[in-house]
């Protein structure tokens, strides 16, 4: 499992490095060239983005004593993924801005003035990314504690399990042992009983044997 997850880390550093680097170039391209490189680079962020995912599963797969070394590791490569993100909108932001300029000639102002209100609206953004990050990582946190807190029912219920399954042997051996002294308890009453009756008959032919002894004399 963590083999996976070291490949995938492995294959999202080269992709970010390479994406870093297409970033800081776009500004400085010219404008044919430039929109291909923003299309390369959009389509390598979603790619960033999928690895993020999968490295997302197999961080829930780890088990949980071994799974917040790989959380913090997540955490950290969720936050470049931002930044990139951030990078890349004001990377594009100057690319709009500079062929404004071109086109408007020396009308720097009104350029400055919408490049004021796309950078107000791009702080915007990332507040509300931010947020959703957040948001979102409270929601894998609280997956997390609930995947712990089931595993641990799950084993407080095995546990129930084999303590009634100690008592249920428990109550058959009691059973068992129940029946052994009424039967050993039956015998001894049915040996006082014969004892008994031995004695009465052995008291009888005596009480015979002396009454006869007297007639005969």
């Amino acid at each position: 499992m963590s083999s996976d997850f070291e490949g995938y880390e492995q294959d999202f550093a080269v992709l970010t490095a390479e994406i870093t680097n297409k970033i800081a170039r776009v500004p400085r391209l010219p404008p044919d060239e430039k929109k291909q490189m923003v299309a390369n680079v959009e389509k390598q962020l979603e790619e960033a983005k999928e690895l993020l995912e999968q490295m997302d599963l197999e961080v829930r797969e780890i088990p949980p004593q071994s799974r917040g070394m790989y959380s913090n590791r997540m955490r950290s490569y969720k936050q470049e993924m931002g930044k990139l993100e951030t990078d890349f909108k004001r990377s594009r932001i100057a690319y709009s801005d500079e062929v404004r300029n071109e086109l408007l000639g020396d009308d720097g102002n009104s350029s400055e003035n919408q490049r004021a209100h796309l950078l107000d609206n791009t702080e915007r953004l990332e507040r509300s990314s931010r947020r959703l990050e957040a948001g979102y990582q409270i929601a894998v946190e609280t997956e997390q504690i609930g995947q712990e807190m089931l595993e641990n029912l799950s084993h407080d219920r095995e546990k129930i399990q084999r303590a009634r399954e100690r008592l249920r042997e428990t109550d058959a051996n009691l059973g068992k042992s129940s029946r052994i002294l009424t039967g050993m308890l039956r015998r001894i009453i049915q040996n006082r009983l014969l004892l008994v009756i031995l004695g009465i008959i052995v008291v009888i032919t005596i009480l015979m044997a002396i009454t006869f002894s007297v007639r005969g004399h």
